[in-house]
């Protein structure tokens, strides 16, 4: 069972508990934090597992990463029944087919319409649960705080602040480039009223918010007086809470396509957070042929796997495409992936060598903007992972397609998902399976569907795919503080005047 947490620039041993590195989020060293060692499932969980609830799933997996000793069995099934109980479907993530190849794994039943409310929920239950523990033996009034601050393209930040609206000792700010969200993304997080959560447009780009709060993270006189933590992929919570719908999707597949066959998924990629979960299940013994990354024009996992180059594409910067929550120059949770393919094949299994080396790489990007990897690294990486670039145009005609035939709606993210499953059965010898990850409502796009749809007779965005509750936001007031430039000196500054301490 893996119950070492390090951070993958350290060139130190170093043990940590599952609940430091949640509370945590990112490394002092600007790493981030993973088990040195994935655990492996039962030999018979193929049996054993098939027929589980997703709860029952998600405690089994959770288990495997969390020592008893930190989180009781008890407590632990309370943690997930409280997180999963505010989904739409008794299912959790249920499957969708489109056809006999694609079925289309919705993640979008949440509180939020997005795939980051399965984790989300789960972490911001986490937090309340060990800053309540810590709390039990304060005296004088003395209490634990955590002020989580993130930044979000779109989805991140509307699931981290529904996730942690009212939680008692927790404080959230959100980070988002102005202009660079939908409006209905904007109007979930800006219309909450909890005191608690603080929304900051920021005029610049995602990247650009994201730097901030690495920045943020990496002051230590900051970090010590308001207790700073995180909610964006960059928490290890987020990645492994995601592992269960590669679990749950599997053997819901395999009742309808007979057992034993492997299954490749195809998932929308920006940050990498969503398909390294897939890396875990797959590590771990899930029985998966593929992982497929799907993205759209800001394309760097796409070069890496097929070049080898990391390379951020400065002196084009991120363009603004119709799938926003994938508009970055910089994929965070690659990190973590790369730190598994060094050990493994560059430095004999040596942790800290592997710290060392993808330290050294990462001072590479941040100077000149780019790393090649070796080829070990790059051969390791091709043999589970796969990838493929769709551009706006062809994520609109694939809207129409899949309307035109199944009378289903996709939002754009997931359009860039189903393009790229339809360009991989073309190229299969034989046929294959794919659960192709559906990751947000279309609701939450409007511009893009309704730029696809309106042609077709008797389409109406608000019959047909606005639900009431989201066509409730635009009646509320928001409550926002806006940023003029991207300067991490003016988001501490409003940090500071909320939090008066």
């Amino acid at each position: 069972m893996s119950q070492v947490y390090r951070s993958t620039r350290s060139d130190k041993h170093e043990e940590l508990s599952f609940e430091d590195v949640v509370m945590t989020g990112l490394a002092p060293d600007g790493g981030l934090y993973l088990p040195s060692e994935i655990p492996k499932l039962p030999s018979n969980f193929l049996e054993t597992w098939k027929n589980l609830s997703f709860n029952e799933l998600a405690f089994n997996i959770l288990r495997l990463y969390i020592k008893e000793s930190e989180i009781p069995n008890e407590d632990l099934k309370d943690l997930i029944e409280r997180s999963y109980s505010t989904f739409r479907s008794d299912e959790v993530t249920p499957l969708q087919k489109i056809n006999d190849q694609i079925y289309l794994l919705e993640l979008f039943h949440g509180p939020t319409y997005a795939f980051k409310d399965v984790a989300l929920q789960f972490v911001g239950n986490l937090f309340e649960y060990f800053l309540t523990r810590r709390n039990a033996s304060k005296k004088n009034g003395e209490r634990d705080i955590i002020t989580v601050v993130g930044a979000t393209s779109g989805d991140t930040g509307s699931a981290a602040i529904y996730g942690l609206r009212g939680k008692k000792d927790v404080s959230v700010f959100i980070l988002y480039p102005t202009g660079r969200i939908s409006p209905i993304q904007e109007e979930q997080m800006t219309t909450v009223e909890d005191e608690n959560v603080h929304t900051l447009s920021v005029n610049g780009t995602f990247d650009d918010c994201q730097d901030i709060v690495k920045m943020i993270f990496g002051d230590k006189e900051f970090n010590d007086k308001y207790h700073v933590g995180a909610v964006n992929s960059i928490n290890w919570a987020r990645i492994l809470a995601q592992q269960t719908y590669y679990f749950y999707s599997y053997f819901q597949l395999q009742k309808i396509i007979g057992d034993n066959n492997k299954i490749r998924f195809v998932v929308p990629s920006g940050n990498f957070g969503d398909i390294l979960a897939g890396y875990y299940a797959y590590k771990m013994g899930l029985p998966v042929d593929k992982l497929i990354i799907a993205t759209n024009e800001n394309d760097i996992l796409d070069r890496f796997m097929k070049t080898g180059e990391y390379a951020k594409q400065q002196e084009i910067g991120v363009k603004a495409t119709y799938s926003p929550a994938m508009d970055i120059l910089i994929s965070s949770n690659f990190e973590r992936l790369l730190w598994y393919l060094i050990r493994d094949n560059v430095t004999d299994h040596n942790d800290e060598k592997a710290g060392a080396l993808l330290n050294d790489w990462m001072k590479q990007l941040k100077e000149n903007g780019k790393f090649t990897a070796p080829n070990e690294v790059v051969d390791s990486a091709r043999s589970i992972f796969d990838s493929d670039r769709v551009d706006n145009t062809e994520t609109i005609k694939t809207i129409k397609e899949i309307y035109t035939e199944n009378k289903y709606i996709l939002d754009p993210h997931t359009a860039v998902g189903v393009k790229t499953t339809l360009r991989f059965i073309e190229k299969d010898q034989e046929p294959k399976h794919y659960i192709s990850l559906s990751t947000a409502h279309p609701a939450k796009f409007s511009e893009v569907v309704n730029k696809a749809l309106d042609t077709f007779e008797n389409y109406s965005f608000e019959k047909d795919v606005l639900p009431d509750e989201l066509k409730a936001l635009s009646t509320k007031e928001k409550r926002l503080k806006f940023i003029d430039e991207p300067s991490v000196s003016k988001v501490k500054q409003a940090i500071k005047d909320e939090l008066k301490f």
